[in-house]
C-alpha cells in the first residue's frame, strides 16, 4: 500500500481503533491532516495513469487473484471485523463471503463491459460510417465507506473502479478502518500497482479537502444525509453517488406465511444490531394476522442472545459506540413519551442494546420518520393494502422495501407503487445480492451500486466513429 510521507501533528498523530464491546485497542491508523490531501490525490493521479494503462485482463487477473487470498484467509478477516467493528463472527464470515463475491463480479466487469458497437447506418446520412464506443476510466476517484461493513462495502468501491482502470482514494470510517487497509495490502500482493489505491485516514476535514479538489472526478459516499449533503456543497463539478441509507417498510398481508414473514423479518431488523441501512424498521401488519404476528416477532426478538459478538451463538452484538446506543435509547424513550408502547426490549449497557419492538407510534415522531440505524422495530396495524402502500411510502426518502403475500395481484401492485430502490417479494427489505443495482428513491437517489451499476457510473463512454469514402 502506497504511503507518502504527510506533515503530522505529533500531538494528535494516531487514531485509536478500538473494539465496541469491551472497549480494548485493536489497533491504531494515522491521522493525516488535510494537508495531506493533495499529497493522496498526486499520488492518485499518478496511479490513475497506471491503472489505465493494464490491460483489461490483467486488471480481471488482480481482483480474482485478491479474492482468492481473501477467500484462503476468510477467517483472520471475519475476526477483525468482530473485533473493529462488533459484528457477530456468523455475520462477519458472511460479510466475508461477499467480498470474494464482489471481487469475483469485479473481475467479471473488467472482462465484459468494454462497449458496443454504434448502428450508425441504421439512420438517414450516417450510412456511410461506422463505429463503437468504449468505457474509459474517470480518472481519480474518492471514496468514503461507512463502519457497518466495514469489508464488503469497501470492495463495492474499489472492485468496480480499479476494473474500470481509476484510481482510487480511500477514506474508510475511522471507527472500523483496518479491514480496509487490509484488503488494499491484499490487492497489491495480488498484483496491483501501489499508487492505485491511496488510503486516507482522518477526520472530517480531511474528507472535505479530499472531496473538493479539482482534481477529483467523482464521490463515491455511503453513510449519512447530513454529511452527504456536505459533499455535495463542497464537490464542486464531479459526479457524485451516494448511498444515503433508508427507513424500510415491510407489509405483511394476512394470506402469507406468517411463520416465514416472523423468521424474515426478526433477521432482517437486527442484522448487524441494526445497523444496515435496508435493515427492516417499520412493519405494516394487516389486521387479520396483527396480534399473531405481534406475538410470534416479539417472542422471537427477545429469544435473540444479544453479547459478545465473537461467541458462535451470539446473535446481536454491540452498537458501534456506546454513544450511538444511548442516542438509539433516547430516540425510543421520546417515542415511548409521544404515546408509543413498548413490547420488548430498550435496555442499554455501554454499547451493548437490547432489541426493541414498539407499536402505537405517532407518525410524527423522528422514530417513524428518520432512519434509527438501529436494533427497533416499530409495528403498525393497517387494514388494507393500499393503505400499507401510503404508510410505506411517507418518509422522503427510501432505499429498500418488503413485502409479505400469496395473493400475486398483490405483490405485483406493491412492487409497482412502492418507492424505493429494490422491492423485496416474500423477503425482509435487508435481502441484497451483490450483482444487483443498489440505491435509493426520492430524497438523496445519486447512482447505483452493485458491481456492475457502479462499473458504469465509475467510467465514461468515448465513441469512434469512421466515415468511409466513397467506393
Amino acid at each position: 500500500m502506497n504511503m507518502p510521507a504527510f506533515p503530522i501533528d505529533p500531538s494528535s498523530a494516531f487514531i485509536p481503533v478500538t473494539n465496541p464491546f469491551d472497549g480494548a485497542e485493536v489497533g491504531t491508523v494515522v491521522n493525516i491532516p488535510p494537508e495531506g490531501a493533495q499529497m493522496l490525490i498526486q499520488t492518485a493521479k499518478d496511479g490513475a495513469r497506471v491503472c489505465r494503462s493494464l490491460s483489461r485482463h490483467e486488471r480481471a487477473r488482480v481482483l480474482e487473484t485478491c479474492a482468492s487470498l481473501v477467500e484462503r484467509d476468510r477467517d483472520a478477516f471475519a475476526d477483525l471485523i468482530v473485533a473493529e467493528a462488533g459484528k457477530t463472527i456468523k455475520q462477519a464470515k458472511k460479510e466475508v463471503l461477499r467480498c470474494v463475491n464482489t471481487l469475483k463480479l469485479s473481475a467479471d466487469e473488467a472482462r465484459r463491459n468494454s462497449g458496443e458497437v454504434v448502428p450508425f447506418d441504421a439512420y438517414a446520412g450516417s450510412e456511410n460510417r461506422q463505429g463503437w464506443f468504449t468505457r474509459e476510466p474517470l480518472g481519480v476517484i474518492v471514496a468514503i465507506t461507512p463502519y457497518n461493513d466495514p469489508l464488503n462495502l469497501v470492495a463495492h468501491k474499489l472492485g468496480p473502479a480499479i476494473a474500470g482502470g481509476n484510481a482510487v482514494v480511500l477514506k474508510p470510517s475511522e471507527l472500523a478502518p483496518l479491514s480496509a487497509i487490509k484488503l488494499v495490502n491484499y490487492l497489491v500482493a495480488a498484483g496491483m500497482p501501489s499508487n492505485v489505491v491511496s488510503i486516507a485516514t482522518g477526520g472530517a476535514a480531511l474528507g472535505e479537502a479530499l472531496v473538493s479538489s479539482r482534481d477529483v472526478r467523482m464521490v463515491s459516499f455511503t453513510g449519512g444525509f447530513a454529511t452527504g449533503e456536505k459533499i455535495a456543497r463542497s464537490a464542486g463539478l464531479k459526479k457524485l453517488a451516494m448511498d444515503l441509507g433508508g427507513n424500510a417498510p415491510v407489509i405483511v398481508l394476512g394470506d402469507c406465511d406468517l411463520e416465514d414473514a416472523v423468521e424474515s423479518c426478526v433477521s432482517g431488523a437486527f442484522w448487524a444490531a441494526g445497523q444496515n441501512c435496508i435493515g427492516t424498521q417499520r412493519i405494516l401488519i394487516q389486521s387479520s394476522v396483527y396480534e399473531a404476528f405481534k406475538e410470534r416477532f416479539v417472542a422471537g426478538t427477545k429469544a435473540l442472545k444479544v453479547g459478545n459478538p465473537a461467541l458462535p451463538d451470539t446473535d446481536v452484538g454491540p452498537m458501534i459506540t456506546a454513544q450511538s446506543a444511548a442516542r438509539t435509547k433516547g430516540v425510543v424513550d421520546a417515542a415511548i413519551s409521544q404515546g408509543a408502547r413498548l413490547l420488548c426490549g430498550n435496555t442499554q449497557e455501554g454499547s451493548v442494546y437490547a432489541p426493541a419492538v414498539l407499536e402505537d407510534v405517532s407518525f410524527e415522531c423522528d422514530l417513524w420518520k428518520q432512519e434509527i440505524f438501529s436494533p427497533v422495530v416499530v409495528l403498525q396495524r393497517i387494514e388494507t393494502l393500499d393503505e400499507a402502500l401510503s404508510l410505506a411510502n411517507s418518509p422522503e426518502y427510501s432505499l429498500h422495501a418488503g413485502i409479505f403475500t400469496h395473493d400475486l395481484h398483490a405483490a405485483l401492485k406493491a412492487a409497482d407503487k412502492l418507492e424505493a430502490g429494490g422491492v423485496m417479494i416474500n423477503d425482509s427489505s435487508d435481502y441484497r445480492f451483490d450483482a444487483m443495482p443498489f440505491g435509493g428513491f426520492k430524497y438523496g437517489s445519486l447512482g447505483r451500486e452493485g458491481v456492475r451499476f457502479a462499473y458504469e457510473e465509475m467510467t465514461q463512454p468515448k465513441v469512434v466513429c469512421i466515415r468511409k469514402r466513397d467506393q
